[in-house]
């Protein structure tokens, strides 16, 4: 049984039908599907959706198909991308609906591909409780339905998770019912009744990430208004009049970064060169003496090694005219420095511009330290900020921008054997790597010219007091924004603990599944067994997604990369069907 029909559930039917040719001889067996909604597209990339909310990739760089660049004991089905299916161009960004009829393909697809016997069942429910012993069959409650499907196996793809409020939001959303206020917790945008923002009313947004795209796109374009202008240039907002007046700020205080805008000229750096299979069997066997990895300690070092790897790779390649040393120089020199002021002087006298270095940590926070005298002043320095941004990011002169990027990719597909590694990774590869098409940003600006859009600033701080939600920034000393409405435009946090899904809070209750010390699922990240409190793995329930330790960077695989995902749902399928094959060995005899 799999419960959970998205994309993660697709991928994984994808390949239990390219491995069970070579795995399984039965005579067939039943794959039951669980999810109230729709088999491929699931909940997130449904059609009952507005058509303004966009994909955050491009159509080129969306497959479900693996490739030759897998490193998988299955084999390789090619397929078609996104664009490829849909005949668009690579380069546009298309809406939800598109991937999720294309999503619907992959798994009618996947379906007919299954070998004869096997066949699928939809049951379009939620999945409501499993029971069973790890030597039995599972029994798995649905609802609706008074007596439970057996299973020989079950497979968790959930996908994103709806969670309780934290301590915070619960306090928030109290003050907000006494006070007569709007409070909005965290939630995918797409599902938020947002009838409650009244037009002309300031509405303060805690969060600058995609799900504040969204938002802003719900409430302006999906209020009638409309933009005017070049997309790849000045656009100009008209507005409907039915508009509130957003002040967004977060902890870094900026948007994050567009997606880079060209196409890669050349040879992509040699990756993994110092975070690869070697450095993390080196820290998995620390974690064994030592107990629990700290990442600014033990991984970051390593990691950001690689990522500047990455960078002057592309540099020293891609814009020779810009360094100061051969190649081979550099790259020895590199290679043996271990400090990290060391590095910086290596760097400095190999880079002569230091637009040309890189430094993540500016890159991470890039308001630190920045003070403005007021908050008009302050709106114009961050539209400057974010104009800069889009310059950088569509010039291909500045191509080492996408030597990190590979380079991100490449430690995600690392750092997955890890498992938790804590938030902040995360937070600083989506920052980075997994930013809004720059068309959303230019938008942005224009909304900002508008007056509808203000910036509050880093650290943002919000209290509720006097009967209003009041906000403030270290960016601004002493500005306060008021308001009545408070929306926290961000996912919920994967937090076991606080997960709403019964199936996957009444597991953690029962000590069936463990929660990691970042509030994730904990998983044998060779084929996503669940872990029991003795770190033991279920030999019948598995896990995969992004409320697992063993979670991969962004919802789809860009081909040529690698596919983390596509290597879990392979390790996950031959594990199936092994599990299977021996279970009629033994009937059998």
């Amino acid at each position: 049984m799999i419960v959970g029909a998205g994309p993660r559930g697709t991928g994984l039917i994808e390949r239990i039908a390219a491995n069970a040719g070579a795995l399984y001889a039965g005579a067939g067996f039943d794959i039951h599907l669980v999810d109230p909604h729709p088999p491929g597209a699931g909940r997130i990339w449904r059609a009952d959706q507005s058509p303004l909310l966009w994909m955050n990739s491009q159509a080129e760089d969306v497959t479900m198909f693996t490739d030759e660049t897998v490193r998988m004991d299955g084999p390789v089905r090619e397929g078609p991308t996104l664009h490829e299916w849909a005949g668009l161009d690579g380069r546009f960004f298309p809406d939800r609906r598109i991937q999720g009829e294309y999503l619907r393909w992959v798994h009618e697809s996947a379906v007919a591909d299954l070998p004869e016997g096997v066949v699928v069942h939809h049951h379009p429910r939620r999945a409501l409780r499993i029971g069973g012993s790890p030597e039995g069959r599972q029994q798995v409650w649905l609802e609706g339905r008074p007596r439970p499907l057996l299973a020989d196996l079950v497979v968790l793809a959930l996908g994103h998770l709806d969670a309780e409020l934290d301590d915070e939001q619960k306090e928030l959303a109290e003050y907000a019912r006494t006070h007569g206020l709007v409070h909005l917790p965290p939630d995918f945008t797409a599902d938020s009744d947002l009838s409650a923002l009244a037009p002309g009313e300031p509405v303060l947004v805690r969060g600058f990430g995609l799900a504040f795209v969204d938002l802003v796109v719900l409430l302006t374009e999906g209020r009638g208004g409309r933009y005017e202008g070049d997309p790849e240039g000045e656009l100009t907002y008209h507005p409907s009049g039915r508009e509130p007046v957003l002040h967004v700020g977060s902890r870094r205080g900026v948007p994050y970064h567009s997606k880079i805008g060209y196409d890669l000229a050349g040879e992509r750096p040699p990756l993994p060169r110092f975070f690869g299979p070697a450095e993390v069997d080196e820290l998995l066997e620390r974690a064994d003496r030592v107990g629990r990895l700290d990442f600014r300690r033990d991984v970051w070092p390593s990691v950001e090694k690689e990522l500047g790897f990455a960078h002057y790779h592309r540099l020293f390649h891609a814009h020779p005219g810009r360094t100061a040393m051969a190649w081979a120089d550099f790259e020895e020199k590199y290679a043996a420095v271990v400090d990290a002021g060391e590095r910086a002087a290596l760097v400095a006298s190999a880079v002569p511009d230091a637009a040309d270095r890189l430094d993540l940590a500016a890159l991470d926070r890039p308001l630190e330290g920045a003070r403005y005298g007021s908050y008009e002043e302050f709106q114009d320095g961050l539209r400057g900020y974010v104009e800069g941004d889009l310059a950088r990011r569509h010039d291909p002169s500045f191509s080492a921008d996408l030597g990190v990027f590979f380079g991100l990719l490449s430690v995600y597909g690392q750092l997955i054997r890890l498992g938790d590694v804590g938030t902040w990774w995360h937070g600083f590869f989506s920052y980075l790597a997994s930013g809004p098409p720059g068309p959303r940003l230019r938008q942005l600006l224009a909304l900002s010219r508008a007056g509808l859009l203000n910036f509050v600033g880093a650290d943002m701080r919000v209290v509720a007091e006097d009967g209003v939600f009041r906000a403030s920034s270290v960016t601004v000393p002493g500005a306060l924004v008021e308001a009545r409405a408070l929306v926290e435009a961000r996912l919920p946090e994967p937090t076991v603990a606080r997960v709403r899904d019964g199936l996957l809070r009444e597991l953690y209750d029962e000590g069936g599944v463990v929660e990691t010390v970042e509030g994730l699922v904990a998983v044998d990240p060779t084929d996503g067994r669940v872990l029991d409190r003795a770190g033991r793995p279920h030999p019948r329930r598995f896990a995969l997604g992004p409320y697992t330790n063993s979670r991969t960077p962004g919802a789809f695989t860009r081909p040529r990369t690698g596919g983390p995902a596509f290597r879990q749902n392979d390790a996950t399928a031959r594990a199936v069907l092994a599990f299977l094959r021996d279970l009629d060995c033994r009937a059998v005899a």
